[in-house]
């Protein structure tokens, strides 16, 4: 996968001899670091970095940048290491930038529902601070993700049916430019119609225009009143067709979130859950009033029922929900260890809420027929799901198998006029996807990186090539 390199050895040396007046002991080449940030939680295994920086600010990033720039040595952004389409792999060698130093909350302003942040800093570790304002952040990856990166690859979670992704959260930046120019983008006004919105061009970009290393975000209200739900189906369709109507009837739902039985099973031994059934399964929270609780789960429960739903379970207490919520979060390493020594390519399509029956039900059928493990969990209140395809990594022919299951779903997603990705973006993993979802586009895009980023040092081999 290594591409040819783009600079001499020399040069690299006198970049990194350069940088290590202003950096000393926050520069490393020792193999064992530079490998820990050559990956993500991902199946594409290690390209790593030459070297390891971690900066403190704005200026200090520039610095980097700059001088990246003029000997054309790659870069790239690095959060908490979470990605998990091949956002990490230093393709053509270069310097990874590493913004976990950068972790301070510069401002919240409780009365107009905003923060900014640094890049560093992670979900929740803003939760914690926001708490005694009564705000909190709704966007919830499965990990601990930072906000930076989580900006950078339009990050979702659980939350999205009702609060939206990172796309609605983000309302301004601060971005170093392959020049290594410090640029604020976006505005705390509720509203602005000042020039080309260069806030969501960088939101996705995956660090292939820029390093985030601020980030200006929306808020909300604690709500009033929380409560959680468990309703286990017979079948996977009567748990689908229950999502779908209840987006349909336009109920404010929280949280949606399906698992399949496999999934299920994991999570229930690996996250010790208790009194639950391995069976295809929703998880559910209400937000809100307590009068307009009530109403949302009495329509929510009778849809439920109207489709085979049984055994609905509340969650009230704080500990039962973060129990609950916790095991969907633990998702991925509950089906990974429903096999020693294996490995999970992750899907990640989305499709109008519509056709979400169609294109899961088909993932299922497929995955049946491929006779690998194949969890299911997914965010289905907007249309999507993740099937983690687990396989053994020194069996060829597993691996192969799952790689073409990943393509089947993939196609028959695009084929129900849905994307290849809802949320972990197209990083090295699909770019060739991106080629067929977009075609028409690849070229536009091309042309914007050529201009912001002429050298092509920032995260390169990254959603599209030049």
């Amino acid at each position: 996968m290594r591409a040819k390199k783009t600079y001499s050895q020399a040069d690299l040396k006198k970049v990194i001899n350069e940088l290590a007046t202003t950096f000393a002991d926050r520069i490393h080449l020792s193999q064992s670091i530079c490998d820990q940030h050559g990956q993500g939680e991902d199946s594409y295994g290690c390209i790593a970095p030459d070297a390891v920086i971690y900066p403190f600010s704005n200026e200090e990033v520039a610095q980097i940048v700059t001088l990246c720039n003029r000997y054309k040595i790659p870069v790239i952004p690095f959060g908490t290491g979470t990605s998990v389409e091949g956002h990490l792999l230093a393709l053509n060698g270069g310097i990874s930038i590493d913004l976990s130093e950068m972790n301070q909350i510069i401002e919240i302003n409780p009365a107009d529902m905003d923060c900014r942040v640094q890049a560093g800093v992670t979900r929740e570790d803003l939760n914690l601070a926001l708490r005694y304002d009564g705000l909190f952040f709704p966007v919830d990856p499965g990990a601990n993700a930072s906000l930076g990166g989580m900006a950078a690859t339009q990050a979702s979670g659980t939350n999205a049916v009702r609060y939206g992704t990172m796309r609605q959260a983000v309302i301004g930046l601060t971005v170093i430019t392959p020049q290594g120019d410090i640029v604020k983008t976006g505005t705390r006004a509720r509203k602005s119609s000042a020039g080309y919105d260069l806030t969501q061009l960088l939101v996705g970009s995956e660090g292939t225009l820029g390093v985030i290393t601020e980030v200006q975000l929306r808020l909300h209200p604690i709500p009033e009143q929380i409560r959680a739900a468990v309703c286990s189906f017979d079948n996977l369709a009567g748990a689908v067709d229950t999502v779908i109507n209840t987006i349909q009837l336009a109920v404010p739902i929280a949280r949606m979130e399906l698992l399949n039985a496999l999934q299920m099973e994991a999570c229930i031994n690996y996250s010790k859950l208790a009194g639950y059934e391995a069976s295809p399964t929703l998880f559910m929270e209400f937000n809100g009033s307590e009068g307009a609780v009530k109403e949302q789960i009495a329509l929510v429960e009778d849809i439920c029922s109207e489709f085979g739903g049984s055994n609905f379970k509340w969650a009230d207490t704080t500990e039962a929900r973060n129990e609950l919520w916790t095991a969907r979060h633990q998702a991925y390493h509950a089906a990974l260890n429903l096999k020693p020594n294996s490995k999970a390519l992750t899907t990640d399509v989305c499709v109008p809420v519509s056709a979400l029956a169609k294109s899961i039900l088909k993932a299922e059928q497929d995955a049946l027929a491929s006779g690998l493990l194949c969890p299911v969990v997914g965010h289905v209140g907007d249309g999507n799901y993740h099937m983690l395809i687990i396989f053994d990594q020194d069996n060829a022919d597993q691996e192969h198998k799952a790689k073409e299951l990943s393509k089947a779903i993939v196609e028959n997603a695009l084929a129900l006029q849905g994307t290849c990705t809802g949320e972990h973006g197209i990083g090295f993993g699909k770019k060739d996807y991106l080629l067929k979802e977009h075609a028409s586009a690849i070229g536009m895009m091309k042309s914007i990186k050529k201009a912001l980023d002429p050298n092509n040092i920032m995260n390169p081999g990254k959603v599209v090539d030049l």
